[in-house]
């Protein structure tokens, strides 16, 4: 069947596939400790009760049309005083775009700034900047990062792609990682697109950066979350910041997300947006308008929130530890943010039991889900190395009680390799 250059060259998800395999284990009656997916179990982690009442009463109340295609003035207004009251940025109502949660917004960044042929600077492992460049058929400018810097690029990383490139795609807190940058580091990072775009001119086009801060509220023992225009009040004119509230909620399936940056641009993602349709619902952007006026109550429910989520990352990241000092093949990264932990698993050239090697670091991933019930995503499915020992682990859908099991069972499974 013939259809687009696209379609036909379009990589699938590794996190759905392994997905696909987790649903049919489960099927078969296995136990799997699911730690594969960025979401969260509503009973774990619900919606604030307030916002969910909001929702409801918004529907109640009719609010089941067409919302406005830039998003609702009423909710662009209450975010702009929210983000202006947390985070000291200070955004005009045109410079605000609403959508269905932030993956139409990348979706309209890439395509508001990036031709074919243009250069797309990014680090792996990240989150989908690579499918994102294939869609505007760019030019992949990939920075592999490492453990040492706990997976977050670096400005003498970043400095030999710049020139020329057309954006810089930029994630703190990281997915998959749950690491952030610290401020002298990002502060170099902006230094370096300032002088880059100073030495273009008026004529050039200029090198933007995509600012994905999704998890910047889920930040854990004295983290603090930085960003470009704090920190470099210059960077105003060249940076397109994502946000929802995905997580920051836990209402990853409520869609609503909303872009800052500069009119010019928010202005043609608004005309791209209005032929994709991907706007919010009506309903659920009224009643985020009321919300965000709640500052109380989002302040009581992040406190609770933020408790229970650092509180498994830290039970987990304590119990690899103890593993690691005892021998074992594992490792990871203190948390920092976000809802994952970066874990290790060392085992490409150990044998089971049965005899069999595990040749690759694939081989290791469905040793980990047939052995031990254990599945997390590779950093592979995120662009990094085939050959990348680490994992993400997300605890959204973790229940606190079966962490020592799922740690003992990890330790059985690796207790049986040579």
């Amino acid at each position: 069947m013939k259809l687009s250059q696209l379609a036909a060259t379009l990589i699938g998800s590794e996190i759905v596939k392994l997905g696909g395999e987790i649903k049919e284990k489960i099927k078969q009656g296995a136990r799997i400790y699911n730690f594969t997916i960025g979401d969260f179990d509503p009973a774990l982690f619900p919606i604030p009760k307030a916002f969910e009442d909001a929702i409801i009463e918004a529907y109640r109340k009719g609010f089941t049309n067409y919302p406005a295609a830039e998003g609702n003035l009423d909710l662009r207004e209450a975010l702009a005083t929210f983000i202006e009251e947390k985070e000291k940025l200070t955004y005009r109502s045109d410079e605000i775009l609403i959508a269905s949660g932030g993956r139409p917004l990348i979706y309209t960044v890439f395509r508001s700034i990036c031709d074919k042929g243009d250069k797309v600077v990014y680090a792996v492992p990240s989150w989908n900047n690579n499918h994102y460049t294939h869609f505007t058929d760019s030019e992949h400018a990939v920075v592999e990062t490492s453990a040492e810097t706990r997976f977050m690029p670096t400005a003498s990383q970043l400095a030999p792609h710049l020139r020329n490139a057309t954006l810089l795609s930029l994630c703190s807190p990281q997915n998959p990682t749950g690491t952030t940058f610290d401020k002298e580091e990002l502060g170099a990072i902006c230094d370096l697109i300032i002088e880059e775009n100073r030495r273009r001119g008026d004529e050039q086009k200029k090198l933007y950066v995509m600012f994905d801060q999704m998890y910047w509220h889920l930040t854990y023992g004295g983290i603090q979350h930085h960003n470009p225009v704090s920190l470099r009040p210059e960077m105003k004119d060249y940076t397109i910041f994502i946000d929802a509230i995905s997580k920051v909620f836990a209402a990853t399936g409520v869609r609503v997300g909303w872009a800052l940056g500069p009119a010019a641009v928010i202005q043609k993602m608004k005309q791209i947006m209005t032929h994709v349709g991907a706007w919010a619902p009506m309903a659920e952007q009224k009643a985020l308008a009321w919300y965000l006026n709640d500052r109380p109550g989002i302040d009581s429910y992040l406190t609770q929130f933020k408790e229970k989520i650092e509180e498994r990352l830290t039970a987990i990241y304590n119990g690899l530890q103890q593993m690691k000092a005892d021998g074992f093949p594992v490792d990871a990264i203190k948390p920092e943010a976000a809802i994952y932990l970066t874990v290790k698993v060392d085992a490409v050239g150990k044998t089971t039991r049965s005899g069999t090697t595990l040749s690759t670091q694939a081989d290791v991933t469905a040793f980990l889900l047939n052995t031990a019930g254990l599945a997390m995503v590779p950093f592979y499915a995120f662009g990094a190395d085939p050959a990348s020992p680490w994992y993400r682990m997300s605890i959204g859908t973790c229940k606190k009680e079966e962490i020592p099991q799922m740690l003992q069972e990890l330790k059985e499974a690796l207790e049986q390799l040579a």
